[in-house]
């Protein structure tokens, strides 16, 4: 089972680009404040999509996937809430369809992806008020 502290380092690795920012927050944080990476994260990924660097998106995909498959119960929910949820408020927010990225997922992470879009629809509320 994969825990808090491998994380990063494997979303890292399926990222090599980001090894630079990933070592200024370990120099400032130390492997804590994950949420804050994961948003430094989604703006990575944003940079390199725009500049039409989306080569490693399968990698990172794959390494999504295997957290939310093999991650212990607190990195299933950073890496839906943190990573997944990062990636789609950073890129929407900068005008940008998240899908761009989201096309890229795997089945469960994909689960999760749409997930996060049917709760900030309403549509998860609207359910349990009509239950």
């Amino acid at each position: 089972m994969i825990d808090q502290s491998e994380t990063m380092e494997i979303l890292v690795t399926s990222c090599p680009s980001f090894r630079g920012e990933w070592n200024a927050h370990c120099s400032e944080w130390g492997n804590d404040v994950l949420y804050v990476a994961a948003g430094a994260f989604a703006e990575h990924l944003l940079a390199m999509y725009a500049s039409g660097a989306s080569s490693s998106f399968p990698a990172v995909a794959e390494s999504i996937e295997r957290l939310c498959n093999e991650g212990a119960p607190w990195v299933k929910e950073f890496v839906t809430v943190g990573v997944l949820e990062g990636i789609q408020n950073v890129w929407a927010n900068a005008g940008t369809d998240p899908e761009s990225f989201g096309r890229y997922l795997m089945p469960e992470s994909r689960a999760r992806w749409e997930s996060l879009n049917t709760f900030w629809s309403g549509k998860v509320a609207n359910a349990s008020a009509a239950g």
